[in-house]
């Protein structure tokens, strides 16, 4: 036996997972409280504990962990334009696992710069301008910058002309410089500020998150979380040498304060009648929605969804389901029983915070008439063709209705210009296993690809939806 444990120190919750390399299996799964306020290690030893009851002590070979921890990697992106390097600078972000508190458009202000040291990010990444073109922008951006006092790492990423001068301008503070976001209209080029991202988070952001006991006892903190669960739902579309993968997939993770949303697509148009518009999209592409969850942003998706479609979903008059948004706004914490009318709204929430954020993330098509007729314009990643649907959390792993919850994903005839999938299998991460395969296949990824392939469980194949 080779055993290795994998950890996630998430904002709420230390999961551990134990896999044996040599037999390619997995022992065990458990999760504690995270104790971030005190020490990040007494939450993981209260995890393995629970983790060794099932399995028995184990000496593992290695340990390796991810972390979202006190807020997880918090970053703010400046860019030129909002639908061009700005968008390409929010996605370098999202790719590399940070949650993005504010992405600045133009040149900013006085205003600006006083909310960004309020905020004060882990990260600020300072984009703007093709190679060779505006370097106005970023230059101003980099002097307002200047001006102020922070701790917190610049990454320059923008117009490489501007580069060195944004490094002299902002001497004395930690300058990162990174090929531009952007090089050419239209073109992206996110992964070398993506590796930028997760080389400081592993450098600096532990050091700040109360995590450096914790990394003594550690092979290693490799990544954020969410970068993590896109290493593994990456790795289990594409395969790896020896194994295959299962072909494009979405895969949801509805938790209590935000839903993200991962996608493994080109997403291209697929036909010569319809025309692309706006800035390409990562075949690799992660979407964040803040005021999506269950629980601390569960009136985000009754004002999404509309108080009409959740009583009609959960059955229960307009009266009963503002009680329990009362109920769960003042206890967050707060667990369905099964039949109960918590357990009735939980099912219409997880449906419409599935249904809003996988329509944002999916792209849309409309109609418009030209000189050669009718043509179709595309905005945003078509997902029609995907065929795997991934979900996890809490409300999708605690109920027996875990597909039909799932299948709000799917496109619907209410909303025909909607690119979401049309039909697809549902599967289910029921032992919270992405993230840690996220960080096995750094090591082992024919291993990782396996286990997933047999612990993500089918849960039926389905199609659009009527309602």
């Amino acid at each position: 036996m080779n055993p290795v444990l994998l950890i996630d120190f998430g904002s709420t919750y230390t999961k551990v997972t134990a896999v044996d390399v040599e037999e390619g299996k997995l022992l065990g799964t458990a999760d504690s409280y995270t104790t971030i306020e005190t020490d990040v290690g007494e939450g993981l030893e209260n995890a393995l504990k629970k983790l060794h009851e099932k399995t028995g002590d184990l000496a593992y070979t290695a340990r390796y962990a991810c972390s979202s921890a006190a807020g997880g990697l918090r970053m703010i992106t400046s860019g030129l334009v909002p639908e061009l390097t700005a968008e390409a600078a929010r996605q370098a972000s999202l790719g590399a696992g940070a949650k993005v508190l504010k992405v600045y458009s133009f040149q900013l202000t006085g205003d600006d710069i006083k909310e960004i040291l309020e905020i004060n990010p882990d990260i600020f990444l300072l984009v703007g301008g093709t190679d060779g073109g505006n370097t106005e922008c970023i230059l101003h951006n980099a002097k307002m910058l200047s001006s102020a006092e922070f701790d917190f790492p610049v990454i320059v990423a923008g117009n490489r002309t501007a580069a060195r001068e944004c490094e002299r301008i902002l001497a004395g503070h930690e300058v990162h410089l990174c090929e531009n976001v952007m090089p050419k209209f239209g073109v992206l080029n996110i992964e070398p500020a993506r590796c930028k991202i997760r080389e400081i988070f592993l450098g600096r952001i532990i050091q700040a998150k109360g995590l450096s006991k914790a990394a003594e006892l550690l092979s290693g903190i490799l990544m954020p979380t969410p970068s993590a669960v896109m290493k593994a739902t990456r790795l289990l579309a594409e395969g790896c040498e020896g194994e295959s993968g299962i072909g494009d997939l979405v895969c949801v993770d509805v938790g209590g304060a935000t839903t993200d949303i991962y996608s493994m697509a080109d997403g291209m148009p697929h036909d010569a009648a319809t025309v692309y518009k706006g800035l390409p999209e990562p075949y690799d592409k992660r979407t964040v929605e803040g005021d999506i969850g269950m629980r601390y942003s569960v009136r985000g998706i009754v004002e999404a969804a509309g108080m009409k479609r959740i009583c009609s979903l959960s059955g229960l008059d307009e009266e009963a389901v503002r009680t329990l948004l009362d109920r769960l706004q003042a206890s967050p914490d707060l667990i369905p029983q099964k039949g109960d009318d918590l357990e009735k709204l939980d099912f219409a929430l997880a449906s419409m915070a599935i249904e809003t954020a996988v329509a944002r993330h999916a792209g849309s098509m409309e109609e418009t008439y030209t000189l050669m007729g009718l043509t179709y314009v595309q905005s945003g990643k078509d997902l029609r063709q995907v065929k795997q649907v991934i979900v996890t959390g809490g409300s999708l792993i605690r109920t027996q209705r875990t597909g039909e919850i799932a299948s709000h994903a799917l496109a619907s005839p209410l909303s025909p210009m909607s690119l979401r999938p049309l039909k697809a299998e549902i599967r289910v991460d029921r032992k919270y296993i992405l993230a840690a395969m996220g960080l096995l296949s750094e090591y082992y990824p024919q291993t990782a690809l396996r286990i997933m392939k047999k612990e993500l469980e089918y849960d039926g194949y389905s199609e659009q939806k009527n309602s």
